[in-house]
């Protein structure tokens, strides 16, 4: 099957079913996208597909086979994904960091899709979880991320 990861097409040789995650990090050699929980609850494998964020654990590679896939990996090569970032840094948001990938993908995506996200919204799309709690920092990040 033919996957578009972060602008390139690879070929890879996986059964159907195969979670789009292991495709990444085990077929590519992408090894930001982390595994966390392994049933789409965490968010630490976030990828965006088609600007939309995606949990990638339970996304069999079949199903996106076609479609815009994006990593950590090329996040600054946009506007939003640069801005994202450089909050990230600027408000120190990691603490152990294994979440942040994710992290910083769903921000993206919320940006790329609304500019000035509202609380609401920005609770509504951040739904990863940060087992060192980051989630103020997050939010300030998100919103200054949005006024750039």
């Amino acid at each position: 099957m033919e996957l578009t990861v972060n602008g390139q097409t690879h070929t890879v040789d996986v059964d159907e079913d195969t979670p789009l995650l292991w495709v990444i990090r085990e077929e590519l050699g992408l090894t930001g996208t982390k595994y966390g929980c392994g049933i789409a609850q965490c968010g630490a494998c976030t990828v965006l597909v088609d600007g939309v964020a995606t949990r990638s654990c339970v996304t069999p590679a079949s199903v996106v086979a076609g479609q815009d896939i994006k990593t950590i990996e090329t996040v600054e090569e946009t506007d939003v994904g640069k801005r994202v970032v450089e909050a990230w840094v600027e408000n120190q948001v990691p603490q152990c960091g294994y979440c942040q990938s994710g992290q910083v993908l769903a921000a993206t995506a919320l940006l790329s899709e609304t500019a000035q996200p509202s609380d609401e919204d920005i609770e509504y799309a951040m739904t990863n979880l940060c087992r060192c709690g980051t989630y103020n920092k997050i939010r300030a990040a998100v919103r200054q991320a949005s006024e750039a």
